[in-house]
């Protein structure tokens, strides 16, 4: 009994330093390539050098977590091919140890660091990322068109025709924004019009309204009930639909909100179920990938050649954000349902590892 808690305390000190060590390598070459890109990216702009710094400093949280699961991989390949190579796994297994036992302890420890990085890391990637867009924002080139889902529903900037205009409806219903205003404003950005209609078919960029009132700039109604008012606009239903387009900005405790906000105002709420679904499933997702480093590793022998292990470590990352991301993608589209679509993958890497570590302990 106490010779398996000094083992077990043992793997989890040298797990823990292998996936400290990992994180740090990663954060720092994370950091190091997003500030060329952030550079790049302000190579025209009169700014200070501190500003792509910041931004780089910003968004390596969010790339941390969207690239755990890969970094959790290989750090388990790393800390199995460690013991094994230095032949503790062989004195463990003679002291009654089995495969399972050893995978036992990192497994553990993945599922802590999932639950950790979900509850308590996430929101500060949100909260970083919400950061970073504003900052970047700031000096987008494209200020004329904006959107954003509040509680007081859909607001939309744009420019037509070199003036701009603001767009408020309450919500979304199928096709068609309801209860809709558009403000309209002049060259010289003076407030000249606004149209009030019950519905808007958003189908296309050419907007059909329906009983349209029109007043103008000083409150007289110009002229009511039309129906069948063309409006030319940049936003259509998929634009608008894609208001959500950068999931990161959502942290694990606010999804449930954001639900009942796109119900409300009448919005597909697939990704965020998506989004919800991976968020409950990381920690099962850390643990498959540590199942699935010992078991190739534990349940292999490739003596010296360390190379036939990086090649399997990448080829693994590769084929499992690919697969992982077709599911999610079959999910977002209604092609499945949206639990499958984010376990699936999950399950079948845990059925995988399941035969492995039976056929290694038999070895």
């Amino acid at each position: 009994m106490i010779r398996s808690f000094v083992i077990n305390k043992y793997l989890s000190k040298e797990f823990c330093k292998v996936i400290i060590n990992a994180i740090l390598i990663f954060c720092c070459l994370g950091f190091i390539m997003n500030l060329f890109e952030e550079i790049n990216y302000f190579k025209d702009l009169d700014v200070k050098i501190y500003l792509p710094i910041l931004l780089s400093s910003l968004i390596v949280p969010s790339l941390l977590y969207n690239m755990l699961p890969f970094i959790v991989l290989i750090s388990g390949i790393w800390f199995f091919l460690k013991i094994k190579k230095s032949d503790e796994i062989t004195a463990m297994k003679i002291s009654g140890m089995s495969n399972f036992s050893v995978i036992l302890v990192p497994s553990f420890i993945a599922i802590a660091l999932g639950i950790l990085f979900v509850t308590s890391i996430n929101p500060i990637t949100s909260v970083s990322v919400k950061k970073y867009e504003f900052i970047k924002g700031s000096y987008d080139r494209d200020k004329d068109y904006l959107a954003a889902l509040t509680k007081n529903g859909i607001w939309i900037k744009e420019k037509n025709y070199n003036k701009n205009n603001i767009i408020r409806s309450s919500h979304l219903q199928n096709q068609n924004l309801i209860t809709v205003t558009i403000y309209m404003f002049d060259k010289n950005n003076n407030f000249t019009k606004r149209l009030e209609a019950e519905s808007a078919d958003i189908s296309s960029l050419n907007w059909i309204l329906k009983n349209v009132k029109i007043i103008d700039g000083n409150g007289k109604t110009l002229s009511e009930n039309i129906d069948n008012f063309s409006y030319t606009s940049t936003y259509n239903l998929k634009r608008i639909n894609n208001l959500y387009s950068n999931l990161d900005t959502i942290s694990f405790w606010e999804i449930k909100n954001e639900i009942k906000l796109l119900e409300e105002r009448g919005y597909s709420t697939r990704q965020m179920k998506t989004k919800l679904q991976r968020s409950l499933a990381f920690p099962f997702f850390l643990l498959a990938m540590v199942l699935l480093s010992g078991v190739f590793t534990l349940g292999t022998n490739f003596k010296e050649n360390n190379l036939i292990y990086v090649f399997f470590a990448i080829i693994s990352c590769v084929l499992i954000y690919f697969f992982n991301d077709f599911s999610a993608a079959l999910g977002k589209t209604e092609k499945l349902a949206v639990e499958v679509a984010v376990w699936m993958p999950i399950i079948i890497i845990f059925i995988f590892s399941a035969v492995g570590i039976i056929y290694a302990n038999q070895k």
